[in-house]
């Protein structure tokens, strides 16, 4: 059995999608799915004969975008949609590709949409042929694939077995996870962290104090997000523990919602236990209410005091869980910024440490940050600067020290 995609196979990769004609279109839902789990954009192009056998719906519901499947689309072509279309993705996957369009594409014939994206590109196309095993044998469609593979088309299979028309034989389309392997393989990230899994914390936590009240900070977990995809540009299958905030999830990222401090602890330890690399960005509250009350608290007395609990350290229990992990934490200052993180960068066991000063208008709620890291034997000033830049800095600082704790990888 082949293994599972990882999270991040293809983050922010483009791939426009051509169903054509055939029985075999129904696999090309699953072969979408695979890209999007993997972290591609997908852009799906039916043929006409295509839409005979699976409907356009159920490609718009698992990408997300509009089907494409018509020339004569006043309103896309009144820009020349199809031009913009074809310089859109990074690849074309035909799938299934049916004998009459590996034809017409071996004989240049641009009497479709898809047949004319493939015409109009510069992009690598794939084809996974689908279809009968006489036809597929027969010399006319050897030809045609002679054709289109010295023109540099790649042909994915096809494979063997009982087809629909009650014959066995070569000719079934190929399975859509090793379809997606193939392609997803030419487009791998290259570097330094490729191949490993990283987990990032990110965003606020609330702990309530009645059904409508709660307990959280200032943080908008904009650096978190920003740190979490600089380490999937940098080759890392990334898994993403949130707290509650407004943006969106990093292209090529797992993501997981939590609310609650014990929530993400248990989320980042379950996550972590396939990771290599542990990135704690999170503003995690220190404290919780004692105990949440069941309905809303009324306004009565002048004052109310209110009982706090502590809650339980992340990344301190994570590193005794793994004491091999490599764990970069955050710690956000207001005062004695570096004697405060050096302090928490033995206390806890960390690998590396990013401080920052914290209020009076810094860090939280803002677009720039600056970071001040250290490790046991170092430290390295970032920013300041647009937060994804400063995420930039910071993830290759984490791939340079990583690899100076795993110099087998080098």
């Amino acid at each position: 059995m082949s293994q599972a995609l990882p999270p991040a196979a293809a983050p922010g990769l483009r791939i426009l999608l051509g169903i054509t004609g055939g029985i075999a279109a129904y696999k090309g839902a699953e072969l979408a799915r695979q890209f999007i789990k993997a972290g591609a954009q997908v852009q799906v192009v039916m043929t006409e004969g295509a839409l005979r056998f699976v409907t356009a719906q159920t490609f718009q519901a698992l990408t997300g975008r509009t089907v494409r499947h018509s020339l004569w689309d006043e309103q896309a072509e009144a820009a020349m949609g199809h031009i913009e279309l074809a310089r859109w993705p990074d690849a074309i996957v035909i799938a299934p590709a049916s004998a009459n369009f590996l034809a017409g594409l071996a004989h240049g014939f641009a009497d479709d949409l898809l047949s004319t994206l493939c015409l109009a590109t510069d992009k690598p196309i794939y084809a996974a042929p689908a279809m009968n095993r006489l036809m597929w044998a027969n010399p006319a469609t050897q030809a045609n694939l002679t054709t289109l593979r010295g023109r540099g088309l790649r042909v994915i299979g096809p494979g063997s077995g009982a087809q629909a028309c009650g014959e066995v034989g070569e000719g079934r389309m190929s399975e859509p996870e090793g379809i997606a392997r193939e392609v997803l393989g030419d487009f791998a990230p290259r570097g330094p962290l490729a191949g490993l899994h990283a987990v990032v914390t990110a965003g606020p936590t609330r702990e309530p104090l009645d059904p409508v009240r709660f307990i959280s900070n200032r943080s908008s977990g904009k650096q978190g997000y920003a740190v979490a995809e600089a380490l999937a540009r940098l080759g890392a299958s990334v898994t993403l523990v949130s707290g509650p905030v407004h943006l969106d999830t990093p292209a090529g990222v797992k993501r997981i919602d939590v609310e609650t401090a014990q929530q993400m602890l248990d989320a980042t330890l379950d996550a972590a236990k396939s990771a290599q690399l542990l990135v704690g960005a999170a503003a995690v509250a220190d404290y919780r209410p004692a105990a949440a009350e069941p309905q809303k608290i009324k306004k009565s007395a002048e004052t109310m005091d209110l009982a706090l609990s502590r809650n339980a350290d992340i990344l301190s229990a994570v590193r005794e869980a793994q004491p091999g992990l490599f764990i970069a934490g955050f710690a956000a200052e207001t005062e004695k910024l570096a004697e405060h993180a050096r302090g928490k960068l033995e206390r806890k066991k960390l690998d590396l440490i990013a401080a920052n000063w914290v209020g009076a208008g810094r860090a939280f709620d803002q677009d720039d940050n600056a970071l001040q890291v250290y490790w046991q034997d170092g430290e390295r000033t970032l920013g300041p600067a647009a937060k994804s830049e400063v995420a930039r800095q910071l993830a290759a600082l984490i791939a340079e020290r990583y690899a100076a704790k795993h110099p087998a990888r080098k």
